[in-house]
C-alpha cells in the first residue's frame, strides 16, 4: 500500500510503503484524529513515521506501483 501524508505547512508530503491494508491505515488515521493523538505508521523496511494528529492535512492511500524506467506504456 502506497502513502501518502500531506502535513500543515509542509511544502513536501510524507511517501511510505506499507505492508498493512487499506482498512488498517484507515482505522488508525481515525482513532489518531479522533483522540487528538499521534499517528503511527511503519513502513516495509521496518521505519516508523509519527505524524501529530492534529497537522495532518490529509492522507492518500493507493496500491503499490512499479518504479518504472525509460518510456513504457
Amino acid at each position: 500500500m502506497d502513502i501518502s501524508i500531506g502535513v500543515q505547512h509542509v511544502a513536501r508530503d510524507i511517501s511510505l510503503e506499507s505492508e498493512e491494508s487499506a482498512e488498517a491505515i484507515t482505522a488508525k488515521v481515525t482513532e489518531a484524529i479522533n483522540s487528538d493523538g499521534l499517528l503511527q505508521l511503519s513502513d516495509a523496511k521496518g521505519r516508523i513515521v509519527l505524524v501529530p494528529a492534529n497537522k495532518i492535512a490529509y492522507v492518500d492511500l493507493g496500491p503499490v506501483t512499479g518504479r518504472r524506467v525509460g518510456f513504457g506504456k
